[in-house]
């Protein structure tokens, strides 16, 4: 008796530690979506009360109408899903042709992949720019998205799943006289989806989120990324549009990851936990 009162008060304890640490957790968010529907001109006054009045929708409709943020989300658009379906196709094949395939200097050259991930991305932004720069294609979709892809973390993702794939699934293929290109796309490929849709999350919001690289690359305000575009109307605060103008752009643009969230959770939550979601 005293065992089951005993786990009983301890679920409680980990039950009132895990609610405390989600409204730690999720109070700043609350805060920024409800400063976002506030005037600025209250605001300017005080950012302490956010549950009671006034309330406008000003600070969206200006979004809507006079600002350059729909430019800027479609730039992270065509640069997210680009980069995103790159890097599929890329770590894919890569994966595949570590795990499956022999040919001379391969575990030199995966050795080197992983040699990749000990590299900071700061450490070669210098080379990155001065070569883009030599190239001329700063300012550009490309510049963007290229240096992205070389990312050695899907690689190793995806030969680590395809290797944990049975070799008799591909053997009974090859006594069917299929070629490896057709074993890839109609046996492994599709088996791979968890691991597929875990690589594509991370890296949708790793290039939905990228500031350092937009930083450097893209210097016209028409080729900014949403969060690049953000921070320039930061940049001056005392001069800027409002602390609600501010809030309602952040919330504007945490929607689509929320959105993608929405839709992909079972696999977010899958890969931090690291099983294969159903």
């Amino acid at each position: 008796m005293q065992n089951i009162v005993g786990k009983s008060l301890g679920n409680r304890l980990v039950l009132g530690a895990v609610i405390a640490l989600a409204v730690v957790w999720i109070a700043p968010l609350v805060w920024v979506f409800a400063l976002s529907f506030k005037p600025n001109e209250f605001l300017t006054v005080r950012t302490d009360v956010i549950f009671s009045g006034p309330f406008t929708l000003k600070n969206y409709t200006d979004i809507i109408g006079t600002s350059s943020v729909f430019r800027w989300t479609m730039n992270s658009v065509i640069v997210s899903v680009v980069q995103t379906f790159a890097m599929l196709v890329l770590a894919s094949l890569a994966g595949y042709g570590f795990a499956r395939t022999e040919f001379p200097g391969k575990n030199l050259l995966f050795f080197a992949v992983l040699a990749g991930l000990t590299v900071p991305e700061q450490a070669i932004i210098v080379p990155l720019h001065l070569m883009f720069a030599d190239l001329e294609m700063h300012n550009t979709y490309t510049a963007l998205i290229l240096p992205r892809l070389a990312t050695p973390f899907g690689v190793y993702l995806m030969t680590q799943y395809f290797k944990a794939i049975p070799r008799d699934i591909e053997e009974a293929a090859m006594l069917d006289n299929a070629s490896r290109l057709k074993i890839f796309f109609k046996v492994i490929l599709p088996l791979s989806i968890p691991a597929q849709a875990t690589l594509g999350i991370f890296t949708f919001l790793h290039a939905w989120n990228d500031y350092l690289w937009p930083l450097i690359s893209a210097s016209k305000p028409d080729m900014y990324t949403l969060t690049l575009g953000l921070a320039s109307t930061q940049s001056n605060f005392g001069q800027s549009e409002g602390i609600g103008y501010l809030m309602s752009q952040a919330v504007f643009a945490g929607l689509p990851v929320f959105i993608l969230y929405l839709f992909f959770q079972k696999y977010i939550i899958a890969a931090v936990s690291g099983t294969a979601a159903k």
